[in-house]
C-alpha cells in the first residue's frame, strides 16, 4: 500500500474522532463542518488509490494493510457512535422542519 493512502485514512481517522468530540459536545454545526471535511478526504483517497501503487516491500505492504485495518474498525465505531448521538437531534430537526411539535407525555 502506498503511504500516501495510509495518511488519507490517518486524516480521515482523526477528522472522524474530532467529529466524535463535537456530537457527544451537541455542537452538531462542527459535526456537520468536519463531516465536510471527511468528505474531501475520501474523494481524494478515491483518487489517490487510481495511481499505480510501486512494488514494494512485502512486509511494509502487509503492515500497512494492518494499519489500514485499524484506522477503518475506529473509523467505524466512530461513525456508530455519531450516528447513535445524531438519532434524536435528527428526529427534533425533522419534527420542526415538519412544523411539528415535540411533547413530552
Amino acid at each position: 500500500m502506498d503511504p500516501q493512502l495510509l495518511h488519507y485514512y490517518e486524516a480521515i481517522e482523526r477528522a472522524s474522532a474530532d467529529m466524535l468530540a463535537a456530537a457527544r459536545a451537541g455542537h452538531w454545526d462542527r459535526v456537520v463542518k468536519l463531516e465536510g471535511a471527511c468528505v474531501l478526504l475520501i474523494s481524494r483517497l478515491k483518487q489517490a488509490s487510481e495511481q499505480p501503487a510501486a512494488a514494494g516491500d512485502r512486509q511494509a505492504s502487509l503492515d500497512a494493510a494492518r494499519s489500514k485495518s485499524r484506522l477503518m474498525q475506529r473509523i467505524l465505531v466512530n461513525d456508530a457512535e455519531i450516528r447513535q448521538l445524531a438519532e434524536p437531534w435528527l428526529a427534533t430537526l425533522d419534527d420542526a422542519l415538519a412544523g411539528r411539535r415535540r411533547t413530552l407525555h
